[in-house]
């Protein structure tokens, strides 16, 4: 019989017959399952051919039915009928055809599923006939075609959606504080996505040999260690390949190791290799015990895609933590450096103002003479308070000039002036959540002056060459070795910026006006420095710390710092002599001589020996028995020869007198 010859084609139900098959196929492309699918098309088919029933069947192992439509009072087809229609397709021939108590049936094979299951559309009646075999068989030829359609569109639509969950709970990952935290939280994800029981992440210690597991659910401290060389996860970790197993227990692969540990039973697992972002591996991630089944190829295909994304956010949260933990010890280590050494009064008061200040976010405004420790001092405010762990930016106002000031600390836009090629931040940025340590501030422009003013007013900044304000939280802490009260009163700076920055006033003394804290100091220093110079720790000789405290410091504590810098490197002994800083000592400056060309040779006579005894006594601490020795004087004699110069006896205020 030739297709023109055909039955149903005398009849003029061609174009019926195509229109159903266009029916089949545009509802394989709306249905989002198998079963909708089928259940959609088999009344079609019912109405379409002389047929009571429709259904399809499935062999898992045994012939079960799937989907049907129709009269359910015909019989239960037998199995043989089943194989006959799946051995009559393995030969190529024509439909199988049953008879059955008045019914016929009718088995055409359709496209075995996704699992390798074969299956059978069958349709029985009282008035089919073989005529409608061509049809038939046609029809079902479609119906296969839409049910395998059907099947890679919903799989399709399963990894879609699979995907869209992953980078969904990928997207969580970056909020995971630390290591642990990111562990649980993917392995959390893909059981989710793995609609299974558990989930675990192997990391290898390839040094160890050993894989970490994390977490390790029953385990005490929640991680447990194995070899890398045992069982499916080692088998993963050394091959690259990813391993699904049904019935564990019954896998020679699998190792018993973790159950044991646990109290728990694996009876179906998932296994895939963990890679970084180079593509080296790193571990394994695995899916335990799947809810109503097994593991398939696209749950193999899921956790690999959430392992890319895990390592990825595993590498990111270790070097945040690593980062963290670096800028943890460099805040320690910096708060440790900072030391305000020294015994005297005034130190003492100073560090007891420090400590108070230090809690809150008051401006504080710090005076003394240059190389006092005024950044020490500042460090010390931010170090000890609640900002510590923030950055700690210092700006030299004095060594930018005016058109680069604002810049610096301000920022500016890309093109707001000729080598301004990129946008950047200024010190007032950088400085956010900490302290920003304005030094020379006498020193800065009156349009410096103005534009600080609005920022400490209003908590906002501009870059030069923008119009966005920028909020900022920043402590600020300012100095001078200026005079910044007569600098107000000489209208060459602010008294508004003045008053806002001098909320407190701390004013450091000088060192020579503190030289109980010379030696103190000076041993810190030597012992800092001859760590650096890699050599034991140095003494100070008497006679070395005589000619110290004799010294007038006018470089104050940076000089006596630098001194002991060069001591450490250069001195030959253990013990630091006279000689080995005599050529570094200089004497105080000779202020009566700066003078001496105001008075007479009798008056500047006077006042050189005034000043030489005033020396002497400030070199023994007020000592009057000590200093005449030093001057080759009994003390009686010295008592007379300072009367016989206007000197007031036994008054040690002559000693700050000369540096008034």
């Amino acid at each position: 019989m030739t297709w023109n010859e055909l039955p149903w084609v005398a009849r003029g139900e061609m174009g019926t017959a195509v229109q159903l098959c266009d029916r089949l196929i545009q509802a394989a492309l709306k249905q989002d399952s198998v079963t909708d699918y089928l259940q959609s098309a088999l009344p079609e088919l019912t109405t379409e051919f002389p047929a009571q029933w429709v259904g399809v069947w499935k062999r898992t192992p045994q012939w079960e039915l799937v989907a049907d439509h129709g009269r359910h009072t015909w019989p239960q087809p037998p199995l043989r009928f089943f194989d006959d229609v799946i051995e009559r397709e393995a030969g190529g021939c024509w439909p199988s055809v049953f008879e059955l108590d008045s019914w016929t049936l009718i088995g055409l094979p359709l496209p075995a599923s996704s699992e390798g299951q074969p299956r059978v559309l069958v349709l029985a009646g009282r008035r089919l006939t073989a005529d409608e075999l061509p049809i038939i068989l046609a029809v079902g030829r479609v119906l296969g075609y839409g049910l395998s359609l059907c099947e890679r569109l919903s799989r399709h639509a399963r990894r879609a959606d699979k995907l869209r969950n992953t980078l969904a709970v990928a997207a969580t990952f970056a909020g995971a504080p630390d290591t642990t935290t990111l562990l649980e939280a993917i392995a959390h994800a893909a059981t989710k996505l793995l609609d299974c029981d558990r989930s675990s992440i192997f990391i290898w210690d390839r040094e160890r040999h050993e894989v970490l597991a994390c977490p390790a659910l029953g385990v005490e401290g929640g991680s447990l260690r194995i070899p890398d060389n045992v069982g499916i996860v080692g088998q993963v970790i050394h091959t690259g390949e990813a391993i699904r197993v049904d019935d564990a227990y019954a896998d020679a692969r699998f190792s018993k190791t973790v159950d044991k540990a646990t109290g728990y039973r694996t009876q179906t697992l998932l296994a895939v290799p963990l890679l970084d972002a180079d593509g080296k591996r790193i571990g394994a991630f695995e899916g335990i015990n799947k809810n109503g089944g097994k593991f398939d190829a696209d749950d193999e295909e899921s956790l690999t895609q959430l392992g890319i994304q895990a390592a990825v956010a595993l590498a990111s949260t270790r070097e945040r933590e690593n980062l963290l933990r670096s800028h943890q010890q460099m805040t320690e280590q910096a708060a440790s450096q900072v030391q305000i050494i020294g015994s005297s009064g005034a130190m003492q008061q100073l560090r007891t103002t420090v400590q108070r200040l230090a809690q809150t976010d008051l401006p504080v405004l710090i005076l003394g003479e240059s190389g006092t420790g005024k950044e020490v001092f500042a460090q010390a405010l931010h170090y000890h308070g609640a900002r510590a762990k923030q950055p700690f930016i210092a700006v030299n106002c004095a060594a930018l000039t005016e058109t680069l000031l604002e810049s610096e600390l301000f920022g500016h836009e890309k093109g707001a002036f000729t080598d301004a090629h990129t946008a950047r931040q200024g010190k007032f940025e950088l400085a956010e959540g900490g302290t920003i340590f304005l030094d020379e501030i006498g020193d800065m422009s009156p349009n410096g002056q103005a534009k600080l003013l609005r920022v400490l007013e209003q908590k906002v900044i501009t870059r030069v060459g923008g119009s966005q304000t920028i909020p900022i939280n920043v402590r600020v802490v300012a100095a001078t070795n200026a005079k910044l009260a007569q600098l107000v009163r000489e209208k060459r700076f602010r008294e508004d910026l003045y008053y806002r920055l001098s909320v407190v006033t701390m004013d450091l003394p000088s060192l020579r006006d503190r030289s109980d804290d010379v030696i103190p100091l000076a041993e810190f220093f030597l012992d800092k420095f001859s760590q650096q110079a890699k050599r034991p720790a140095l003494s100070l000789s008497a006679e070395a710390k005589k000619r110290m405290q004799a010294h007038g410091w006018p470089g104050n504590v940076r000089e006596l710092r630098n001194l002991m810098e060069r001591v450490a490197f250069l001195a030959p002994g253990p013990a630091v002599q006279a000689e080995d800083i005599a050529f570094i000592l200089t004497p105080e400056k000779d202020t009566f001589l700066d003078t001496a060309s105001d008075f007479g040779l009798a008056d500047a006579t006077i006042k050189f020996q005034q000043e030489y005894i005033r020396r002497a006594i400030k070199r023994v601490k007020g000592n009057m028995s000590e200093a005449a020795r030093l001057l080759g004087l009994h003390r009686t004699n010295l008592y007379r020869k300072m009367s016989q110069l206007g000197m007031q006896e036994g008054r040690l205020d002559i000693l700050s007198d000369s540096h008034k």
